[in-house]
């Protein structure tokens, strides 16, 4: 299952989106409001859980200096990854796609397409507010 989020600019430069982005505690912020818990676990990997959702540990993966970071989920359970691609477009204003890529089955897959969606989204959006 791919899902991607629409592309959002940012008044900043690559550079800073990227410093933020790898700071993972930054990410308590561009959670959506339903946050129940978020813990940083150690400098590449945070926990976090929505209401109502099972907890979910996010670890670094890969990265690619001021271009793109990939994080993806610690259990094999549920096995995706969310990268951020990051292209710079003034010296203070860049594009931010996030995207989702994991591997469930049919069933799994249409129970959790909406709300990884609407994750994603909120994700996307509130980038825009960094």
């Amino acid at each position: 299952m791919f899902i991607e989020s629409p592309t959002t600019s940012v008044n900043k430069s690559e550079k800073e989106v990227f410093e933020f982005l790898t700071d993972l505690k930054n990410f308590e912020q561009l959670m959506p409001e339903n946050i129940d818990k978020f813990e940083v676990l150690n400098e590449n990997r945070f926990l976090f859980a929505l209401k109502g959702m099972p907890e979910i540990v996010l670890e670094r993966k890969n990265q690619t200096e001021f271009s793109q970071l990939v994080l993806g989920a610690a259990s094999e359970k549920l096995p995706f990854t969310l990268t951020a691609d990051i292209k710079s477009v003034e010296e203070v204003k860049s594009e931010i796609t996030l995207s989702f890529n994991g591997e469930f089955n049919a069933m799994m897959a249409m129970m959790i397409k909406s709300p990884i969606t609407n994750f994603i989204s909120t994700l996307s959006d509130n980038l825009g507010k960094i």
